[in-house]
């Protein structure tokens, strides 16, 4: 099902997480990989709906986070060992981010520190004894997935589909679980923000709508359909029901008069 290419990105992801662990370096994989490597079963899903955007190729990179604190001994592994080259400029230019070519230039490897901060900020810790990296192997949590995905100002149709994949093969609970969504963890950083929360309320509505079209469309089944909506209904839930902070009740007596997310610079070289 997947292409040579689209495995051998997922093996060569899994096996920089290996080597980091033995390495005492703390590297977790994020956006479609991630999702792909937690949802086995769902497997045929997530093909069927990837080609939807008539696409050979399913990967074309791999996304990694990692702790600033360890920046040293990363870029150790990553240049000596692996011996994947750093482009020079994400290295002059950017300070929570550095961009590889693999060593044989098949594809690129991005490495965030600490956090994803695009449309809105995705914050996983600095401090690898307490950070969230350590939470999940060899991806981020499920419930940063979700968050990585939900804080898309503009959430394109593949990140809709990684949702209804995410959304359809794991349960919504109240804590931490390698196979579960944290929606209490979502709703508290939700909480924090009102733009953040606005993006990712009208993003699940948007999921809801989609996955209603591929099921008319007979891509899922109405039990699929009916699982995701009910899902998307408990995190709202989970999101409305917790308090909120006083930046977030400040911030909403502004609502969308003032522009609520970031502007996202794209990065090409």
């Amino acid at each position: 099902m997947l292409s040579a290419q689209d495995q051998r990105i997922i093996d060569e992801a899994v096996r920089i997480v290996d080597l980091a662990q033995k390495n005492g370096v703390t590297i977790r994989i994020l956006g479609a990989l991630a999702v792909r490597l937690h949802s086995n079963n769902s497997a045929e899903l997530f093909f069927r709906l990837a080609r939807l955007g008539n696409t050979d190729r399913l990967f074309t990179d791999v996304d990694l986070v990692a702790y600033s604190k360890q920046k040293g001994k990363l870029r150790g592994l990553l240049e000596d060992e692996l011996k994947f080259r750093a482009e020079i400029w994400s290295l002059l230019g950017m300070k929570d981010r550095i961009i590889y070519q693999h060593q044989d230039g098949s594809f690129k490897i991005d490495v965030f520190l600490d956090r994803l901060n695009y449309s809105h900020e995705v914050n996983f810790g600095s401090d690898p004894k307490k950070g969230r990296l350590g939470l999940d192997s060899p991806t981020i949590t499920l419930a940063d997935i979700m968050l990585e995905k939900l804080q898309i100002h503009q959430i394109n149709d593949k990140d809709v589909k990684d949702v209804v994949i995410l959304l359809h093969e794991h349960a919504i609970s109240s804590g931490e679980g390698k196979e579960t969504i944290d929606a209490k963890y979502i709703a508290s950083v939700l909480a924090r923000d009102w733009g953040f929360f606005h993006d990712a309320s009208t993003n699940l509505g948007k999921v809801r709508e989609l996955a209603s079209e591929y099921a008319k469309r007979g891509l899922i089944t109405a039990d699929i359909l009916s699982g995701i909506e009910e899902k998307i209904g408990q995190l709202l839930r989970y999101s409305e029901e917790q308090p909120k902070s006083k930046g977030w009740i400040s911030r909403e007596k502004v609502g969308t008069q003032k522009q609520w997310w970031n502007d996202v610079e794209e990065v090409s070289r």
